[in-house]
C-alpha cells in the first residue's frame, strides 16, 4: 500500500529533524538572542520561513497549542529577532547538534548521497494549502550535505504536517481531540501532551466528556474501536497526501535513502539527542 511507504519514511527520517527541538545547542542559540519567554524560541524559529507572521498564523499552523500559550510566547518574537536571524540560529544549531553526535559521518559520502536523493524528494513537495513547508521551500539551500539533507528532511516533514492538519480538520478534529486520540493509543501519556501544549485542565476535561460520549475513547482514556477506526483513517489519508514526494523517488531510492538515515536517526537517538 502506497500510505505504508510514506509512513516508514517518516518515522525514520523524522529523528534527523526532531533532535533540532531538544537541543542544547538551539536553546543556546536562542537564549543569545534575548528571548524572555522558554518557548520562544520554538515557535519563532519554526515559523519563521513563513516571515513575519502573527501569533494567529502560528496558530493555526502548529494546530494543537493553546492559544495563550502562543500568544506569550510569540509576543515579542519579531522583536528580538527578524525572521531570517530565526532561521540562520536554527540552522546553526542543527548543524552544531548534527556534528555533535555524527562526527565523521557529516563528510562521508554516504552523506552526500543521502542529502541528494532526500533535496530531489523535497522538490516534489509544494506550497499550495501547505504553508509551513511553503516556508521552507522559500528559503535557500544549504551547502553542506549534512545541513542540505536536514532541510530537506524538514521540508518533507512538514508537507506532511500540514497535510495532516488538514485532514484533522476535514474531521472535525479539535486540537485537544487531536491529543486526546493520541493519548489514547498508549503512546505518550496525556497528562505529558497535555502540558507540553499548555492545556487548562477545564478545557482538557470538556474535550474529554465529548470523546466519551461520542464513544471514541473508553474511561480509561484509551481508543475504543470507533476511536482506533477513526485515527487511523487519519493517519492512512496523512500518509497518502505525503506521497508525492515519495512517488517521484521511487521505491528504490526511497529504500536507499532511508537505510542511510536510519543509520544516523538510531545514533541520534542513542547518543542523547532526544534527552530533556
Amino acid at each position: 500500500m502506497e500510505s505504508i511507504i510514506a509512513h516508514k519514511m517518516h518515522r525514520t527520517l523524522e529523528p534527523y529533524h526532531g533532535m533540532i527541538y531538544f537541543s542544547p545547542e538551539a536553546a543556546a542559540e536562542y537564549e543569545a538572542l534575548g528571548t524572555r519567554h522558554d518557548r520562544t524560541g520554538y515557535f519563532a524559529s519554526r515559523a519563521a520561513p513563513m516571515g513575519a507572521v502573527n501569533t494567529e498564523v502560528v496558530t493555526a499552523t502548529f494546530f494543537n497549542f493553546n492559544p495563550v500559550l502562543v500568544g506569550d510566547a510569540m509576543s515579542d518574537a519579531w522583536d528580538v529577532a527578524d525572521p531570517a536571524t530565526w532561521v540562520d540560529a536554527r540552522l546553526g544549531a542543527a548543524d552544531a547538534t548534527l556534528r555533535r553526535h555524527l562526527g565523521d559521518a557529516v563528510d562521508h559520502p554516504e552523506m552526500k548521497r543521502a542529502a541528494e536523493l532526500a533535496r530531489r524528494a523535497a522538490g516534489a513537495c509544494w506550497a499550495a494549502g501547505r504553508p509551513l513547508a511553503a516556508g521552507l521551500l522559500s528559503l535557500g539551500w544549504p551547502e553542506q550535505p549534512h545541513l542540505v539533507l536536514w532541510h530537506a528532511i524538514s521540508i518533507l516533514r512538514e508537507f506532511r504536517g500540514d497535510g495532516h492538519v488538514a485532514v484533522l480538520v476535514s474531521e472535525g478534529v479539535t486540537p485537544i481531540d487531536a491529543l486526546l486520540l493520541h493519548a489514547g493509543t498508549g503512546e505518550v501519556p496525556a497528562a505529558v501532551l497535555r502540558a507540553t501544549r499548555s492545556w487548562p485542565e477545564q478545557e482538557w476535561d470538556a474535550a474529554l466528556a465529548g470523546l466519551l460520549d461520542r464513544g471514541l475513547i473508553g474511561p480509561d482514556g484509551a481508543l475504543t474501536e470507533a476511536g482506533s477506526e477513526l485515527r487511523g483513517g487519519i493517519q492512512t489519508r496523512t500518509d497518502l497526501l505525503a506521497m508525492a514526494p515519495w512517488t517521484a523517488l521511487g521505491a528504490d531510492e526511497c529504500d536507499e535513502l532511508r537505510g542511510i538515515v536510519r543509520g544516523y536517526s538510531k545514533q541520534l537517538v542513542a547518543g542523547g539527542a532526544f534527552n530533556l
